[in-house]
This record gives structure tokens, C-alpha cells and sequence, in this order.
């Protein structure tokens, strides 16, 4: 069985773009996870990701995970909610200036509470300061991400209200995987 799912690309050109959201109230917190570490980078991935489908890391193996998070410009930065992850960003910088947005998102139990739009809006900022962490990769001239219909129904306007634009578009039949949760038979 397949399904229709289309994928939006979007960008900011210039820091001028961002249109910050406000901080939540509480101990909301981003920091920085900058120790690569695969199996915290597996645990957000799966518990952001396992109730919409994100299935195309499910098959990394250890010494995959380690060589992706150690890369130059890749960033994982999360979100704490009085000590707890909430949710994270990740951020990888690419040729010519470019940093993609590569994956962000909350866990289920924090949707809802305002954390997602600070939460980005902190993500996008990193990504336009990223040269300024790591000078041999040159300024950033463009962050970029791509959101799909499979993703939660808030995304794509937490993306244009932070100053996104969308330059692209696209459908594909995909197949129709069950949603694995964070581990199997979570969240039935």
C-alpha cells in the first residue's frame, strides 16, 4: 500500500528573515549537546520522531550514528523542560553556505506548550551563527529545511511564522509505513 506525500522545501535568504517566537514561560531551556553521542542522538530522534513516521535513521548502526554527529557542522541542540528533553534540532551545514535544518521537532508530550516555536526560532539562529562556532566553514548565507504532510499539523506554519519561505514543492507516492514510536508497540 503506498501514499501521496508531498514535501515543501523552505528557506531564509538573510538574518534579517527571522521572526523570533516568544519565550515560553517555566524552565525552558536550549542547550547544545556537544559531546556526539549516538545513543542520545537515537533516543531524540525516535521519541520526536516515531509517532510521524520518521523511519529512514530506524536502519543506522552505532558507527553510523558517530560518524553523522561528527561531522564539522552538525549540531544537535535541545530543549529541556525543568531538566526533561523536549525536543531538539539538528543542524548540518552544507556547500556554499548553506545549513539545513535536517530534523527538528517535539516530543508528543511537550506539542502544544509553546516550546516548538522558541525552539526553532533558537535552532534558526545557530544556524545563522554556526560560521561564527566554526570559522573554516565560511558565513552562512541561507538555512533551509524541508517539512512534509506526514509531519505534525502545526509545522508548516511554525515554519512560515519564523520567516520561512517556501521555494519548492513536491509529490511522491512513498509506502505506507505503521508510525513505529519510539520503540515498538509505543503509544498503541
Amino acid at each position: 500500500m503506498s501514499i501521496t506525500v508531498t514535501t515543501w522545501s523552505l528557506e531564509q535568504t538573510s538574518p534579517a528573515d527571522q521572526r523570533p517566537a516568544a519565550v515560553p514561560e517555566g524552565d525552558i531551556r536550549v542547550v547544545r549537546a556537544e559531546v556526539p553521542s549516538p545513543e542520545f542522538s537515537r533516543f531524540l530522534y525516535t521519541a520526536v520522531g516515531g509517532d510521524v513516521r520518521w523511519t529512514d535513521r530506524l536502519g543506522m548502526t552505532y558507527a553510523e550514528w558517530e560518524k553523522w554527529l561528527g561531522r564539522p557542522g552538525v549540531e544537535t541542540w535541545v530543549a529541556y523542560d525543568r531538566g526533561t528533553p523536549a525536543g531538539y534540532v539538528e543542524l548540518e551545514a552544507q556547500e556554499g553556505g548553506s545549513v539545513e535544518i535536517v530534523y527538528f521537532g517535539l516530543i508528543p508530550a511537550f506539542r502544544g506548550r509553546r516550546i516548538g516555536g522558541h525552539l526553532l526560532s533558537y535552532g534558526v539562529a545557530r544556524a545563522w551563527d554556526l560560521g561564527e562556532r566554526r570559522p573554516e566553514l565560511g558565513r552562512t548565507e541561507r538555512v533551509w529545511l524541508h517539512t512534509c504532510s506526514k509531519d505534525g499539523p502545526h509545522a508548516m506554519d511554525n515554519y512560515l511564522r519564523r520567516g520561512f519561505r517556501l521555494f519548492d514543492t513536491k509529490t511522491a507516492e512513498e509506502s505506507d509505513v505503521a508510525a513505529p514510536g519510539p520503540w515498538p508497540g509505543a503509544g498503541v
